[in-house]
């Protein structure tokens, strides 16, 4: 690679919060050579949402410039689960959800980085290791040194349980670095301690030492809150055009800014009204995951149910169960894949229509007849035309 000193710097430092140590990303690019750029992700939950975009669009950028990216799908440390940000105990997943999940998204975190300059490992590939080897590991950190982390110091300071397992997921994480040789390690801003052990592990270890950059966090669908499936304010990658456009265009005005640059990389057009700046920005991005022109098409529809009120031209049909009565509860739960208590509660809430009209709390039971060739709507956008048999 030719020399790719402070310009190329200067872009691989847009939008970032931290390089550090200070001037060892400079002067790693002035080396002139492919570096190794290290992303783990746990695979805790099933698909990659917009929050973790931020981090691969900026990955995108150095394998544009040359380098290789390391993609390290965590499956031994989902078994662990990272505490950053956690008040408690994660839950403990099978071996079963935490293989199907590591690889939907290694395929997910392909719709942004190129295959081609990604080298994707699994940490159970090392981290499956002898006993001496994990107590060198362990000596590698004092109790006093991981404790001083925010997440683990509140939850001490309550009395809140911590588990050894939660102690040891800085050190596992930090042997990744060891065991990929990575140059560069990029995580959330939230990640600064796993990031920054990593380094005193590599020390430990006399392995060449890695620069560590640290990306904003990007708020969900609310504003407020860190994007998370478990907060429900998440935009999946994969989510059909109409709900991704749809999500987009709920989120508060204020966060607008913070999208443009963070997921298109370049600020909104203040010369348009703020209503048109959020529907470029849903259109862009759902191009962006959908192709060309679905954008547009999502727009279309969105119009037509909350702009018009009108149906969308095309509705999937499902069958009515047998009977004369239906239990509405258990219809809805069947048809959308939805839990009974969620539908009861989306029920109860005027979350349901039946031809456009809002069902409640007296809709429990209906007759057959009523929903035969009708449409149920849950919440904006989903549809089904039930037919009896």
């Amino acid at each position: 690679m030719a020399d790719q000193g402070p310009s190329e710097a200067g872009k691989l430092l847009r939008n970032a919060v931290e390089a550090l140590p200070e001037g060892m990303l400079e002067r790693q690019l002035g080396e002139g050579r492919p570096l190794r750029v290290k992303f783990g992700i746990d695979p805790t939950a099933p698909d990659i949402h917009l929050g973790h975009v931020v981090l691969l669009r900026k990955l995108r950028e150095f394998q544009d410039l040359g380098h290789t990216v390391v993609l390290i799908v965590g499956d031994y440390t989902a078994r662990v689960g990272d505490p950053s940000g956690r008040s408690s105990t994660r839950p403990m997943l099978s071996s079963e959800e935490i293989d199907a999940n590591a690889q939907t998204f290694q395929d997910q975190a392909f719709t942004v980085l190129d295959p081609a300059r990604t080298e994707v490992r699994r940490n159970g590939e090392w981290l499956q290791m002898e006993m001496e080897h994990l107590f060198r590991l362990a000596r590698t950190s004092t109790v006093a040194q991981l404790l001083e982390r925010d997440d683990f110091a509140k939850r001490y300071a309550a009395g809140a349980p911590i588990s050894i397992l939660e102690l040891i997921y800085p050190l596992l994480q930090g042997y990744d670095s060891v065991a990929v040789e990575a140059d560069i390690e990029l995580g959330g801003t939230d990640q600064k301690f796993n990031l920054l052990l990593a380094r005193e592990i590599q020390q430990a270890y006399e392995a060449p030492l890695q620069s560590i950059l640290t990306m904003p966090i990007l708020p969900g669908t609310d504003g407020v809150k860190r994007m998370s499936k478990s907060e429900g304010n998440y935009i999946g990658v994969t989510e059909a055009p109409e709900e991704m456009f749809g999500k987009l265009m709920r989120v508060p005005d204020d966060a607008m800014p913070t999208y443009y640059d963070l997921l298109v990389g370049e600020s909104p057009d203040t010369s348009l009204p703020q209503v048109q700046q959020k529907r470029r920005l849903a259109r862009t991005l759902t191009d962006a995951f959908h192709g060309d022109g679905a954008g547009q098409a999502a727009e279309a529809h969105f119009d037509r149910l909350h702009v018009q009120h009108e149906l969308p031209d095309e509705i999937e049909d499902a069958m009515l169960p047998a009977g004369d009565e239906i239990h509405l509860p258990a219809l809805i739960a069947e048809g959308f894949g939805v839990s009974r208590s969620e539908a009861r509660r989306l029920l109860l809430g005027g979350g349901v229509k039946l031809d456009g009209d809002p069902l409640g709390e007296g809709d429990i039971d209906l007759a057959a007849s009523r929903l035969d060739g009708a449409v149920l709507q849950l919440g904006k956008r989903r549809f089904l035309r039930f037919r009896a048999d």
